[in-house]
């Protein structure tokens, strides 16, 4: 496994890219900003590969590099929006955040400079920030949960995680005990208050995640962290979401 990050990005967009290789087929989990070719910049990974890009869900930083890819999959749900130019836009900088947009992070745990860029260095000379844009793109493979995506030599099968965005996924290897899981869980804040977030299905990811037997969890953001701190996180988020729980 190689874990790919964009390194000069602020950490709320700072998304983590895993490459795995396989005996037949190398799988791509996110693919960051696109501020760079993937390809391009790892030949090492990719040259020669049959990869398959798994998108967990659609948000721009998840999805930057998404285009690069013959192969893509994401789950049905979502699969609509990367085609759309106008979805798929995102911004690199807070310039035009309203301050309720800010106090709203702010209090979920993202305090955001005020009119300010999102990024520390430039990806090459003459970058325009305020031109970044992602690719539209299709998927040729429509995940539902229980698919699986086999590698010749290990299986990860899709676990449709709803809450943060309608068709939010994670990849589980049982034989491994290791979850990829998108924005579902990281050891960050997490977000749900989005126009296509939903409270009460993110609880319902929350109990089906923290029965998960998960060893290790390599997340959407953030390090990554064992199945003890993946209980205690999706006990905090039931805590304050849904008491009782």
């Amino acid at each position: 496994m190689t874990h790919i990050t964009e390194p000069h990005v602020h950490t709320y967009l700072r998304c983590n890219i895993w490459h795995l290789r396989g005996r037949d087929t190398d799988v791509v989990i996110d693919s960051g900003l696109g501020l760079v070719s993937l390809v391009g910049s790892f030949p090492e990974l990719f040259a020669g590969r049959r990869v398959l890009a798994v998108a967990t869900h659609y948000h721009f930083d998840h999805v930057g590099g998404f285009h690069e890819f013959d192969d893509r999959a994401i789950h049905e749900a979502e699969a609509h929006l990367i085609t759309d130019e106008t979805v798929m836009a995102g911004r690199l900088h807070t310039r035009g955040a309203s301050p309720g947009q800010l106090a709203q992070l702010a209090e979920a745990g993202y305090d955001l400079p005020v009119e300010a860029e999102l990024l520390t260095a430039a990806p090459f000379a003459g970058f325009d920030p305020d031109a970044y844009t992602v690719t539209p793109c299709a998927a040729n493979r429509l995940l539902h949960d229980g698919d699986v995506v086999e590698m010749g030599d290990r299986s990860l099968e899709v676990l449709h995680l709803p809450g943060h965005s309608p068709g939010s996924i994670g990849l589980w290897d049982a034989e491994r005990r290791v979850l990829f899981s998108g924005d579902a869980v990281y050891d960050g804040p997490l977000l749900d208050f989005d126009a296509d977030s939903d409270v009460a299905a993110y609880c319902e990811t929350m109990r089906r995640l923290r029965d998960l037997p998960a060893r290790r969890v390599h997340g959407g953001h953030e390090a990554s962290f064992d199945g003890a701190r993946l209980r205690e996180l999706c006990d905090a988020y039931l805590h304050r979401r849904s008491p009782g729980s």
